[in-house]
């Protein structure tokens, strides 16, 4: 059977936020269809100095009953002095704080795999050569 739309598939850098809101709202919507409505809430911690500025910090956001870790990050100096592991902890609490009963997060093989699994985090899943050479994990745990 011949196609005879004149839709056309366009690759775009820089697409205009009104498009990328169109994709995002019309996935909500079908979301909505079988899933009660996602809040998404930011979340951001960070590490800092006498002087304000960050040697560290938490980026997420919590959804669906989840808090969702994209990045927790240390300057060199400070790891291995339990900041990780505070950043990780006042995430979870605030996570527990907005109902939520679980996490998830991944890394890469050069990153802290041991971090997360001394911290009751679980592996669920491993992609091979993420980057090419190394792999991704992706870890979740159930919080009290």
């Amino acid at each position: 059977m011949a196609h005879t739309s004149k839709s056309k598939i366009t690759v775009e850098e820089n697409p205009s936020e009104q498009d990328v809101r169109a994709v995002r709202e019309g996935l909500n919507g079908f979301n909505r269809l079988h899933a009660p409505e996602e809040v998404y809430r930011q979340m951001a911690l960070f590490l800092r100095e006498a002087d304000g500025t960050v040697s560290g910090g938490l980026l997420g956001e919590t959804y669906w009953g989840w808090l969702h870790v994209g990045i927790l990050w240390l300057e060199e100096k400070k790891r291995g002095q339990g900041y990780g592991s505070q950043l990780l902890v006042a995430a979870e609490q605030e996570a527990v704080r907005r109902a939520c009963r679980s996490v998830h997060l991944d890394t890469l093989s050069f990153q802290a795999l041991p971090f997360y699994e001394k911290n009751g985090y679980s592996v669920f899943g491993v992609l091979d050569d993420l980057p090419m050479g190394h792999r991704r994990f992706f870890l979740f745990k159930k919080l009290d």
